[in-house]
């Protein structure tokens, strides 16, 4: 199982959302993704990405401007 973190701070929407989905692609099942974001429209869009994906959002935090995301793919 390994885990991968990517920046995405800074960048607007559709790009976060985007990069999430082409990260997923290239993970094995039971790997954990970590996204970190500024946008907010990550709160909205990276949860429905996931419910599309049927991966499953492990937990969703924010730290003043940085909402980071832990994903687990199935």
């Amino acid at each position: 199982m390994a885990e991968k973190t990517i920046n995405l701070r800074g960048l607007k929407c559709p790009l976060p959302t985007l990069r999430v989905r082409k990260a997923l692609t290239g993970l094995e099942p039971g790997d954990l993704l970590v996204a970190e974001c500024t946008d907010p429209l990550t709160e909205i869009d990276i949860p429905n990405l996931i419910n599309q994906t049927g991966d499953e959002l492990m937990q969703t935090a924010r730290a003043e401007k940085v909402i980071s995301f832990r994903i687990r793919k199935r």
